[in-house]
């Protein structure tokens, strides 16, 4: 092999030395300046052709201040070639400082480049970590910032996602304007990689949401909980982590790892399967939980009141004027809402309580309890169920969880018929028919935006319309949809004098103002729900029992029911008096709504959880209780 010669030697350690980058650039120019320098001093001083007879040190200054300063040669006087020395200097000079101008300058470009990419790492304590990025984002935003505004020091959200760090921050600012007392960060890396995971200090956090996103969500948030739960740099203690899981299947593998650490998963099909099963018999329930989940209002809590122990639940209900109990956390961790009226509770045991803010939750401390008894009606009996028609328009994967938690409400005999433009989805529903104890199910195919379709299929004559949001197609165009069919069912519903409810799901938040156009019954925002009860975990791990007791079919649920079966109407009444009514048929009022108020955004569309119990209210025939019930 030939060997390289001295210019191509000297070529390779040229080009290494400037790929170091603006610092060895600086350096390099600093030697070559100080070369000219030096040497024209140097000749300077051997040709004595000073004209002041200047020694070495004083030329050498002379060159140094030609070099950064130009137009220092405009004085310069003596023999032309002492002038001519100054001036290569001079020219030196130049060349030097435009070099460094421009290297500074790219050097600059370069750092902001950086920063721009979101690549440097952030040095917090104590701060929310959200690992991906969807349109949940800006909910959970908005909500941790509302409880945040307690912290007086203030605090920190960092989003650490595969996503440009200023589109990003944009986007925030464009949802959320006013972040309050939080400071939010925004950093670029995939959160399933280890060396990313690291820019956003997760070791720190004290808490991290991880927000499923791409086309395998589920596997994504499953990357990423190992990320995290097994990263070499892990501390001790357990990581409190709250993620959403689409596939049952995938909750065992979740769990699995986060074996040594707090995670909580939600499993997303299912809850909101949940919701929009109790939500279709009894419009205003979706309401109910956004009030009981949101940050805005008051919050659930848990407090060990020493002042109830040996006392019963049903003797505690009316201990409260400001807040309102709604169930027990045994000292075992078992939670139960609206429990029996006769449980005991314990030294140990923990009330479940809605509450303005935990250090505002006091007994009241009233010798006489002052509930009105000449107000408070007789119970009456129960309705017998009767057999219902069900009617679904559209189908997304939480329709299979839908029609079997229809199947714990309803009576023997109900049909249930499914119409979406999904081909052969009979054969997609698959064996869960079979399962089923009190519906029949059928299916048809068809564009249910269609006005002659949705004429056809007689929607009147169905107890229940539930419109579903196609969840293959984009957010917008699904909730396009929505909304086309809504309009239709509502023009037909003001043509027949025939009740029915019609409940709908939308995806995005922002549609729902255009829906309530329609003047629909309720609205399920799935993705709304979802990011409020994942920011409540967030802050209080607690929660997700007290979450997992309300939405299952078994045991108590929260129902509205007519005010009137509970106390006289048109006539001032305290909400003593309606817990006291609603006690005696053993369930537990938690606070009513005014249907006067039902399309008043500002009044949380009538609903009002954890209301004064001392405060004098007037209800209507139309108005309803919020009561933890079994039935």
């Amino acid at each position: 092999m030939k060997s390289p010669t001295f210019k191509q030697r000297f070529q390779y350690w040229f080009d290494n030395y400037m790929s170091r980058g603006p610092a060895a650039l600086i350096f390099a120019l600093f030697i070559l300046s100080a070369v000219i320098i030096l040497m024209v001093a140097i000749i300077v001083k051997i040709t004595g052709s000073s004209p002041h007879n200047e020694s070495l040190l004083q030329l050498v200054w002379m060159g140094f201040i030609r070099v950064i300063d130009s137009g220092a040669f405009g004085s310069d006087t003596g023999s032309v070639f002492f002038v001519s020395m100054m001036l290569v200097v001079t020219f030196g000079g130049i060349f030097v400082v435009s070099a460094l101008i421009g290297i500074i300058n790219n050097g600059l470009e370069d750092k902001l480049d950086e920063l721009r990419k979101g690549r440097s790492a952030v040095l917090e304590n104590d701060h929310t970590l959200i690992l991906g990025w969807n349109t949940q984002i800006f909910t959970i935003i908005s909500e941790l910032i509302l409880a945040n505004e307690s912290r007086k020091s203030g605090a920190v959200i960092v989003v650490l996602a595969d996503q440009d760090k200023v589109q990003m921050e944009d986007a925030i600012h464009e949802r959320v304007p006013d972040t309050k007392n939080t400071r939010v960060i925004c950093r670029s890396g995939s959160p399933i990689d280890l060396t990313d995971l690291e820019i956003a200090s997760p070791h720190s956090a004290r808490s991290i949401i991880v927000l499923a996103e791409g086309s395998d969500p589920d596997t994504h948030v499953i990357k990423s909980v190992l990320a995290l739960t097994n990263n070499p740099n892990r501390h001790a203690e357990p990581y409190h982590i709250v993620t959403q899981i689409r596939d049952p299947k995938n909750m065992d593998v979740v769990k699995m790892l986060g074996a040594k650490d707090i995670v909580q998963p939600i499993l997303t099909n299912d809850l909101i399967a949940r919701l929009i099963a109790q939500t279709s018999r009894q419009s205003g329930l979706s309401l109910v939980y956004t009030e009981l989940m949101n940050f805005s209002g008051d919050e659930i809590y848990f407090k060990q009141e020493p002042a109830l122990s040996g006392k019963t639940y049903g003797e505690a209900l009316l201990a409260y004027e400001t807040s309102t109990l709604m169930g027990i956390r045994k000292s075992d961790g078992t939670i139960t809402m609206g429990p029996s009226l006769d449980t005991r509770i314990q030294s140990g045991d923990q009330v479940l309580i809605i509450g303005e803010d935990d250090d505002k939750i006091k007994l009241s401390a009233l010798s006489h309890i002052p509930f009105d008894e000449s107000l408070i009606q007789v119970s009456g009996t129960p309705s017998h169920l009767k057999p219902e028609k069900v009617l679904i328009l559209g189908w997304n994967r939480s329709g299979d969880t839908i029609i079997r938690e229809l199947d714990n409400y309803v009576a023997k005999g109900s049909q249930v018929l499914i119409v979406s433009d999904i081909h052969d989805l009979e054969k997609q529903f698959g064996s869960e028919s079979g399962k089923l104890k009190n519906q029949k199910i059928t299916t048809q195919e068809g564009d249910i935006r269609n006005r002659e379709l949705l004429e056809k299929l007689e929607a009147t004559e169905y107890d229940h319309v539930i419109v579903l949001a196609y969840d293959h197609l984009e957010q917008q165009e699904a909730d396009a949809i929505t909304l086309i069919t809504l309009l239709h069912l509502r023009d037909i519903a003001e043509r027949d004098e025939t009740p029915f409810s019609i409940i709908s799901e939308m995806l995005d938040l922002r549609n729902r103002e255009l829906a309530e156009a329609t003047n629909v019954d309720d609205f399920i925002v799935s993705e709304h729900l979802i990011s409020l009860m994942t920011a409540q975990l967030s802050e209080n791990a607690e929660l997700m029992g007290a979450f997992a007791d309300m939405f299952v079919s078994e045991g108590a649920e929260i129902y509205l029911k007519p005010i009137s079966d509970y106390v006289t109407i048109d006539q001032p009444v305290n909400f003593y008096t309606v817990t006291e009514a609603a006690r005696r048929r053993n369930e537990t009022a938690i606070g009513y709504r005014l249907m006067s108020e039902n399309h008043d955004t500002s009044k949380s569309y009538g609903i009002h959880t954890n209301p004064d119990k001392s405060a004098m209210v007037t209800f209507t025939s139309e108005d309803r209780i919020i009561v933890i019930s079994e039935y």
